[in-house]
Formats: C-alpha cells, sequence, structure tokens
C-alpha cells in the first residue's frame, strides 16, 4: 500500500453537488435554478398532479358510481368442479385446503359453493357460503354442507 492508490472509505463522500457556495464553486449566482420564474424562489413546491394551469387528469376523468368499502369478493366454484375433484382424488370431504391444493383457489380467498352441474357423490363440502341450488344438490345426496 502507498500513497498512490488511497481512497475515502466507502459511502464516506458526497457525490451531490454543493450548489449556492459562491462564483468560485462554479455554482454559484442562480445555484443551477435558472433565471427568474416561481421555480427559482425559495419555498417552491409544486402541488401533486399540478400540470401547469392545464386542467389535471384527476379532474378531467368523469367519475361516478359507488365503491362498497365493506365488499367480500368470493371465488365461486361449481359443483361439477367438486365431483370432478373428488373422483380425481379420491375424497369424501372438500375444504379449503383441497381447493388450494388442486390449485382452484389461493389460500386466503372467500369460497363460495355454486350449484351447476350435476353431483352424483356424497360429499362433506367445508366452504364460507353457498348458493341454494348447491345446498339443495349436495343435501340431496345426503351429504353435509359446513360454513366456516
Amino acid at each position: 500500500m502507498d500513497l498512490s492508490n488511497l481512497k475515502p472509505a466507502e459511502n464516506s463522500t458526497k457525490t451531490s453537488k454543493r450548489v449556492g457556495r459562491g462564483q468560485g464553486s462554479g455554482k454559484g449566482g442562480t445555484s443551477t435554478r435558472g433565471h427568474k420564474g416561481q421555480k427559482s424562489r425559495s419555498g417552491y413546491s409544486k402541488k401533486v398532479g399540478f400540470e401547469g394551469g392545464q386542467m389535471p387528469l384527476q379532474r378531467r376523468v368523469p367519475k361516478f358510481g359507488f365503491t362498497n368499502i365493506s365488499r367480500k369478493e368470493y371465488k365461486g366454484i361449481n359443483i361439477e368442479t367438486l365431483e370432478k375433484l373428488a373422483e380425481k382424488k379420491g375424497l369424501t370431504t372438500i375444504d379449503i385446503d383441497a381447493l388450494v391444493d388442486a390449485g382452484l383457489v389461493k389460500k386466503n380467498a372467500l369460497v363460495k359453493i355454486l350449484g351447476n352441474g350435476t353431483l352424483t357423490k356424497k360429499l362433506e363440502v367445508k366452504a364460507h357460503a353457498f348458493s341454494k341450488s348447491a345446498i339443495e344438490a349436495i343435501e340431496s345426496l345426503e351429504g353435509t354442507i359446513v360454513k366456516l
């Protein structure tokens, strides 16, 4: 090691230019702000979404309707899908874990069983919600439903 390969420690030097420190620095005078105008003054801050006096996009785009913040979004699964899953895996109880393993729903999804298709097996089905037709189809074969 000698004087030719000395350098400062990592992250110990500033990389940003120091402006407004006199003419000798080369960054004095207007301090890179240009001449006159709102942006050259102290205390200037642009409002979020400001477009130079043009009507901002947020105010140009029409807004209508209502968004219910309490809405629950269910993933619908038909009983024909349950039938196929039960045959394929040899299940008598179908719950959220079985549906997640089969790749039909994500881990934290709310599941609603819908009544499309036909059911031929007696099943115990556990889900967050059921349609009337699904309840009838499952219970007509003496299966059971469990609401989570």
